[in-house]
């Protein structure tokens, strides 16, 4: 199984069925290849999306739904701040975000080279130590 990591975006269009890249996310979903990771920190950011766009009551689905063991919902480690740090000062201009620097790091610790994003920019922007550059699926 290929390892990826979860970017709100990815997880906003899958949840939200009138997103123009619903349909994309949702056959990433559905490919049973990946191994999908939820980092801690992309929780908070998507409930917010959630619940400001779709309502209170999806955003408390979405937590719901999180209890389901399909879903591995990884830590920020200690060891992940001094890459997160670096990556927030070396990106400063491009103004990446936490979250984003942190899917960074963890994917960095956890060899992952795939990341579920609709963030092509920062994404594509990033060079992270352990690959020439991130896969971003949907494509």
């Amino acid at each position: 199984m290929k390892k990826t990591l979860l970017d709100s975006s990815f997880l906003f269009a899958l949840i939200n069925p009138k997103d123009v890249n619903h349909t994309a996310c949702a056959a990433v979903a559905r490919d049973t290849t990946l191994h999908k990771t939820i980092l801690v920190t992309v929780i908070p950011e998507t409930c917010y999306l959630l619940h400001r766009w779709l309502g209170h009551g999806v955003m408390r689905a979405f937590i719901q739904n999180l209890q389901d063991p399909i879903w591995q919902i990884e830590q920020v480690q200690p060891q992940d701040w001094p890459r997160v740090n670096e990556l927030l000062n070396q990106y400063a201009d491009a103004r990446l975000d936490l979250v984003d620097a942190t899917l960074v790091a963890v994917a960095e610790r956890l060899n992952i080279e795939t990341i579920l994003t609709l963030d092509q920019r920062d994404f594509r922007l990033i060079r992270p130590k352990h690959t020439d550059h991130f896969s971003i699926l949907p494509a």
